[in-house]
């Protein structure tokens, strides 16, 4: 009989669930399903509604959730959502013998050796990449709903994935506008983390800023955002030319780049820098102007260093959801 697993990416906006069957070796997806993860009250009610939707004969035997959120002791309460979960919890009420959490940017960056060229767009290609740089460290980076970040060491002949929450690292005004924006947010929150520049609300977060404090907003009609407003500012730049929003992507692409140059400096990741989440394939055209790559660089003494890194931005929106396939795949083969 043949073997099924369960694998989903676990976001604070959305989640998707696959369910899939292991023929020959190789994974064969039977059932996939997206949710709106805030119209569940936990993640069991919409794990039994996926399980009642397959109408499968046989039991799944493994699980991997990649979960926007800390993995501790293999529990997580999920970013943004009142949801607690745990791998035990989760195997004890679906009777699932192997459950496995991992955090949503260690299952992206699992992923990134799956990958192919088509699955990314490159920002810079980098300089005097040999085979010395083949087994170098990467980091895989991303804004979405938070931020998330995962290194990617090569250690005993392979990547491995640590998961981190860099995202919540103090942000770093480079010049005298990031400084004020620095300001009004200390102002509102006390401690500005990077996430909340870098994120869909952490666009919202520089939209509304400069809307009060640009005088080219003086003729324009204010424009109320919700908390997350990040597609509707995309969409206001991209579609309406509106003056604030593309100003606002084009402060956000130079705080994207200077934080991933900060993350690549400090791991040396030679290796490359992968920009992941659901914002950056959707400004491609705002990350290629040149503002990104020249925050990127913009290291000082070090800028030089800065040239040698590739720069990839992936377009695959799956990737989170491929890695947790991946370890779902690899906890099953460890069962056997």
């Amino acid at each position: 009989m043949n073997k099924q697993l369960i694998y989903g990416d676990i976001g604070g906006t959305k989640t998707i669930l696959q369910l899939a069957e292991i023929r020959d070796g190789e994974i064969h997806q039977q059932f996939s399903q997206r949710y709106d993860s805030a119209a569940f009250v936990t993640f069991s009610d919409m794990l039994r509604d996926f399980l009642n939707r397959t109408e499968t004969a046989n039991h799944p035997v493994a699980a991997c959730f990649a979960i926007a959120g800390p993995i501790v002791a293999q529990q997580t309460k999920v970013t943004n959502l009142p949801w607690q979960i745990s791998s035990a919890g989760v195997s004890a009420e679906f009777s699932i013998p192997a459950v496995k959490l991992i955090n949503d940017f260690e299952a992206a960056a699992l992923a990134i050796e799956s990958l192919s060229p088509n699955d990314w767009v490159t920002l810079q290609t980098g300089q005097g990449q040999g085979q010395a740089h083949a087994q170098a460290m990467r980091v895989v980076l991303g804004a979405g709903t938070g931020m998330g970040v995962a290194w990617l060491p090569w250690l005993e002949g392979r990547y491995f994935a640590l998961p981190t929450e860099a995202g919540h690292m103090d942000f770093a005004p480079a010049n005298e506008l990031q400084t004020h924006l620095f300001k009004a947010l200390h102002h509102q929150f006390g401690h500005v983390s990077v996430e909340r520049l870098l994120s869909g609300s952490g666009l919202t977060n520089i939209f509304n800023f400069l809307q009060m404090n640009a005088a080219i907003a003086s003729d324009l009609a204010p424009v109320n955002l919700e908390e997350d407003s990040g597609a509707t500012i995309t969409a206001l730049a991209q579609t309406r030319k509106h003056p604030i929003a593309i100003k606002s992507l084009n402060l956000f692409a130079e705080i994207y780049g200077a934080y991933a140059g900060n993350l690549a400096l400090a791991g040396l990741c030679r290796g490359g820098v992968y920009i992941a989440g659901g914002i950056a394939p959707r400004i491609i055209d705002i990350l290629s102007l040149g503002g990104f790559m020249r925050a990127f660089r913009d290291k000082g003494r070090f800028s030089a260093l800065m040239h040698e890194i590739p720069v990839h931005v992936i377009t695959n929106y799956e990737i989170s959801l491929l890695g947790a396939k991946q370890e779902a795949h690899n906890l099953l083969n460890s069962q056997d």
